[in-house]
């Protein structure tokens, strides 16, 4: 986990020393604060000496600590602090350039201070920076003028002159400007705005600590391994992490600390953020609006819990984010999010069922869409002992017997942007659709190898047509459960191909290793196992390709497992010995493809959809925005309708109301019409 990310979107530093130029209020502000010398704690060389051997002994990877690792573990560090190559000039990563195939010697022996020297470097021109920028804004840009801004310096060298800095940072605060500017703002409130929130950026930089730096350089050691092994600081519930009671009132998501952002931690399954399909796992926070027609406040730089108050509310009431979007990385531009705030439960949580009628030709199918959220499982009433314990498969089971007392000619299982969850419910899931055998197979970092099988006693529940949609959002158990279906050829994969996460973490307490009641230790998440699914192949990277596939904004390489630095590699392993259903043939294969392409020739909703995709890559993929007023509303006109679209967040739709729910869904209303011609097909 990179701790020390980009500060508000773009700030950049010059080689500008600390300024009086600015305003007395300003100046005041800091009065007293002194810029402490950071060092390691006592505890932190004997925790990096107990990483480095859980690492060497059952990380899955099992790299020994070498000179590769420290030049992998160099480049994290400066790239985590300035991934934006912003900050750093090239002179600085000389100057540490000796020190490049030494760290595996380094840390194991508890010497830390490059991580230190580093972040000491990285600090000041924070600050310089930000004075720089209270000069700046006591005059205001001219938006007249023809200039190009590029964002986009991610693969770009370190800065070489302070010219050339200078020039970036001067349109970084620019673009800034320009944003309010063409939410209808005046200057003088432009400037003001600007100005607090890097009053509070820049109180954040005094009171970065110790622990912060040592997590900093931990991550970076840590994802030269692969980029789920963390290190995490002791646990601070005010300043890291929002209780899970407190997530479940309001958007439905769990929020975290990140330096000067508020970071999205998780979403609730059920919530208003899940329903909203636009708030994702690693998105920011940057601004709060109550109502539909409040003023944004700039949260950047706030408390988390303060971020949270502004969050939360009565049910029903109107909040609005704006956001970054950690799949559009440093290029991300402000977008906006309309949410009706909830209460979460269970019950919203839970899998929920709808009957939904397809006309194919003069016959009429009625299909069952079953939605699974997440792989839920109640382990406290399991453990309790209660017999009626709420789970995934359960759950299930009673929808899909509700749906046959309706006359249900084919189910859809409706797997998007279920990102995980129970390994046990993703096995007993499968069960009620294919016969006993094994769901997938688990190699530890012993590299042994646990197959996990079926064990109902070979009874298929549901033996009807059977498609299962999935997206980029669909991850770990979600691809377990598609890929059993798919290698027993009992269902048909429509949809996106999924995320591509192959791999199993545990927490590992560091107080177990270091026994000083004293010391407040941190822990340390660490992949140690992958699944494989039962052919033998790899879900990592790669994920479960859809039978009949659909177009996506995200590629691999954009969105996804393969996206990450240091992901393990797609590999496979003996296949388990299994016997395929064969309910699906080539043949019927074949023959939804050739309809969905020919769909894809007539379907004004679906080729919509598909222009939207390209229109939306084209966006994401741009690394240059205009800093002229005029051109830049020319070109966000065309945006604005998607930046402010209103989330709704009933729920289930009524049968009056399924044409506008397949209209506004064209891959649901698409993987139904196939779903109605694997009924035909069998059929005829």
């Amino acid at each position: 986990m990179n701790k020390f990310l980009l500060i508000a979107g773009f700030v950049l530093l010059t080689s500008f020393g600390v300024s009086s130029g600015y305003s007395e209020e300003i100046q005041s502000l800091f009065q007293g604060d002194t810029l402490k010398t950071l060092k390691p704690k006592e505890e932190h060389p004997s925790e990096a000496y107990v990483i480095t051997n859980l690492l060497k002994r059952i990380h899955y990877r099992k790299l020994p600590l070498s000179d590769s690792i420290s030049s992998v573990i160099f480049d994290n560090y400066f790239e985590s602090l300035d991934p934006n190559k912003a900050y750093f000039y090239a002179s600085d990563v000389e100057k540490f350039e000796k020190y490049r195939y030494q760290l595996d010697e380094k840390i194991p022996e508890g010497d830390l201070q490059l991580a230190f020297d580093v972040f000491d470097i990285y600090r000041k021109r924070v600050l310089s920076q930000i004075d720089y920028y209270f000069i700046l804004l006591e005059t205001e840009f001219d938006f007249s003028k023809e200039e190009i801004f590029v964002f986009d310096r991610e693969d770009a060298g370190w800065l070489t002159s302070s010219e050339e800095q200078e020039d970036i940072w001067r349109k970084t605060i620019k673009n800034q400007a320009l944003s309010y500017k063409l939410a209808g703002r005046e200057w003088d409130d432009i400037a003001t705005s600007l100005k607090k929130r890097y009053q509070r950026i820049q109180k954040a930089i005094y009171q970065y600590n110790s622990e912060d730096v040592f997590q900093s350089y931990m991550n970076a050691y840590t994802n030269a391994y692969d980029p789920h092994t963390d290190y995490f600081s002791p646990p601070d519930a005010e300043n890291f992490q929002i209780d899970m009671s407190l997530s479940l009132e309001g958007i439905g998501a769990r929020l975290m600390q990140n330096l000067d952002y508020t970071q999205v931690a998780d979403i609730i399954p059920g919530g208003p953020a899940y329903k909203s399909k636009r708030l994702k796992k690693d998105d920011k926070i940057i601004g709060v609006a109550q109502g539909d027609d409040g003023e944004f406040l700039d949260v950047i730089g706030w408390r988390l819990d303060d971020v949270v108050a502004k969050i939360r509310g009565s049910k029903g009431s109107v909040v609005r984010l704006q956001i970054l979007k950690a799949s559009e990385g440093v290029n991300a531009l402000p977008d906006t999010l309309r949410l009706v705030r909830d209460k979460i439960n269970l019950e919203q949580q839970a899998a929920k069922a709808e009957m939904i009628p397809i006309s194919e030709g003069n016959t009429t199918y009625n299909l069952g869409v079953i939605t699974v959220p997440s792989f839920y499982l109640d382990f406290e009433e399991l453990r309790a002992g209660k017999e009626d314990y709420r789970s995934t498969t359960r759950d299930v089971k009673k929808l899909i017997k509700e749906l046959e007392e309706q006359g249900m000619d084919g189910l859809m299982i409706d797997l998007r942007f279920n990102g995980g969850g129970s390994l046990q419910e993703a096995i007993e899931l499968s069960g009620l659709f294919i016969p006993d055998g094994p769901v997938v197979q688990v190699r530890n970092y012993d590299q042994s190898v646990d197959k996990m099988d079926d064990e109902d006693g070979g009874k298929v529940f549901y033996d009807g047509p059977l498609a299962v949609m999935v997206n980029r959002g669909s991850a770990s158990a979600s691809e377990i459960f598609s890929g059993a279906i798919q290698d027993y050829k009992r269902g048909v994969i429509i949809g996106e191909s999924t995320f591509g996460k192959g791999t199993v973490q545990n927490v590992i307490d560091l107080s177990r290793y270091i026994r000083n009641p004293e010391l407040n230790l941190g822990q340390i998440k660490m992949t140690l196992a992958k699944f494989y699914r039962v052919t033998g192949s790899s879900n990592q990277r790669v994920g479960i390709a859809p039978d009949v596939q659909f177009p996506s904004i995200y590629s691999q390489e954009d969105y996804g497992e393969a996206s990450r630095e240091n992901a393990l590699p797609w590999d496979e392993i003996a296949s388990a010995n299994f016997t395929p259903t064969n309910s699906i043939t080539e043949g019927l294969l074949d023959h939804l493809n050739d309809l969905y392409r020919s769909d894809l020739n007539s379907d004004p909703d679906l080729q919509k959809l598909v222009r939207d995709i390209e229109k939306a890559k084209e966006s994401r993929n741009r690394k240059s925005v205009s800093l002229n007023l005029e051109t830049r509303k020319a070109a966000t006109s065309t945006d604005e309708d998607d930046l402010a679209t209103a989330v709704d967040n009933s729920e289930v739709v009524e049968k009056d109301k399924i044409d506008e729910k397949l209209k506004n869904d064209p891959y649901l209303k698409e993987g139904l019409r196939l779903l109605a011609a694997m009924k035909k097909f069998k059929i005829g």
